[in-house]
């Protein structure tokens, strides 16, 4: 029997999501950009309800591609309004198609969404040790500063907490517990790729 954290249950679905994609270190930018979307859909609700309409957000947001989410007209999102198999909330897919269009400019600006992202943990997922799941904080530092930059560039459902739910998501941290069986094969996976992304250089300290 495999142990792992605390967070995950026992629905197949969490399973899955838990043991083959949370923590582990992404740097494509459809992925980054479809977890910033999907974990700002999850704001008030669960994410195993986001989980199981994700494949549905998929279709009705064209796998994440920012340009054409960036050229959605008012028509299309009232169409997404109708669309019962995603979170119909118009704030919040109004956000997507405003993030998409921050995607944009940022990879105008930086080359990519993940060259500009990584920076925050200066291209080096960082590598935590907690005991347990009270011991993982709910924000930090990093995430506020993602958080008040993505602000100033126009994006929404991009606060603190949602940030460092995103980048415990995308491996910029590991915060599976040392208990959980994943947390040694995702420090192994970050050593492997420490070199894995190509950006404009570290944050500089503020």
């Amino acid at each position: 029997m495999k142990n792992r954290c605390a967070w995950c249950g026992s629905d197949p679905l969490y399973i899955a999501y838990h043991d083959s994609e949370w923590g582990v270190p992404a740097h494509d930018d459809r992925h980054l950009f479809e977890m910033l979307v999907l974990e700002g859909a999850q704001a008030g609700l669960s994410w195993l309800t986001i989980l199981k309409k994700r494949e549905n957000y998929r279709r009705a947001f064209h796998d994440f591609d920012p340009a054409r989410i960036a050229a959605f007209s008012q028509q299309e999102i009232q169409g997404l309004l109708q669309d019962s198999g995603i979170v119909r909330n118009r704030l919040k897919i109004e956000a997507a198609v405003r993030n998409a269009r921050g995607v944009m400019a940022i990879s105008e600006e930086y080359g990519s969404l993940a060259a500009f992202l990584w920076r925050y943990v200066d291209n080096t997922p960082r590598q935590n040790g907690w005991q347990s799941l009270s011991e993982v904080p709910a924000k930090t530092a990093e995430s506020d500063l993602m958080s008040r930059d993505l602000k100033k560039r126009g994006f929404n459902f991009v606060g603190s907490t949602i940030c460092y739910a995103f980048m415990q998501a995308v491996g910029m941290v590991n915060d599976h517990t040392v208990d959980c069986f994943r947390h040694a094969e995702i420090t192994a996976m970050a050593h492997e790729n420490k070199a894995g992304v190509a950006g404009p250089g570290r944050m500089k300290k503020r």
